[in-house]
């Protein structure tokens, strides 16, 4: 393996010193600044182009995976999602994995723990495992919001049980007969925990 040049961005302490078996590499601390990564790293980098990305239909939104576990060696897993008016999430609790939505359009109300959150345009919402959430395009048009759910692993659950979006400018298809026993069955897997609607 050897080590390469590239124009990194990087907000981490001068000196940060990053160990890959036995190749050691420095990073700037100053953005944009040219620096050295070692290849392991450069596999890393991702460029999702807009409107690609392997996409699904879940229960009233399409996802559309940004990057995934196998993509970010396991730290974190990002989706965008788009919710239809009345789609969303039934109650869950991860157990596994922090999550947090950034809305970009439209609104969302999020049910966590016993709170309401109304969640609008530019609105940040960061749910911590272990609580009891799901949440609900309450509005008249199309939500749409990054997920990011940290460590990564939840989006095989998404494959295992959503319905490939085959048309991404199609309406949302009615919610398959089998998707709610796919759930149930693949849930524990994942340290999901599907909760009776509130």
């Amino acid at each position: 393996m050897t080590t390469q040049t590239v124009d990194v961005l990087d907000h981490s302490p001068a000196g940060t010193v990053l160990e890959d078996g036995q190749q050691t590499a420095h990073r700037p601390t100053a953005g944009g600044a040219k620096g050295t990564i070692n290849m392991a790293q450069q596999d890393l980098v991702r460029h999702v182009p807009a409107g690609t990305g392997p996409a699904y239909w879940g229960p009233g939104e399409r996802m559309t995976f940004l990057t995934t576990g196998e993509e970010t060696g396991g730290a974190f897993f990002l989706a965008e999602i788009e919710v239809a008016p009345g789609g969303g999430t039934p109650p869950h609790i991860h157990h596994r994995e922090d999550e947090a939505f950034q809305l970009l359009k439209g609104s969302l109300t999020i049910q966590v723990g016993g709170d309401t959150i109304t969640a609008t345009a530019g609105d940040f919402a960061f749910l911590p495992r272990g609580i009891a959430h799901s949440f609900k395009n309450t509005g008249n048009g199309c939500a749409k919001a990054l997920v990011l759910t940290t460590p990564a692993g939840l989006e095989g659950f998404f494959t295992e049980v959503f319905d490939p979006a085959t048309d991404r400018f199609a309406a949302p298809p009615p919610q398959s007969k089998d998707l709610i026993p796919r759930a149930l069955a693949a849930a524990p897997k994942y340290g999901l925990e599907l909760l009776p609607p509130a």
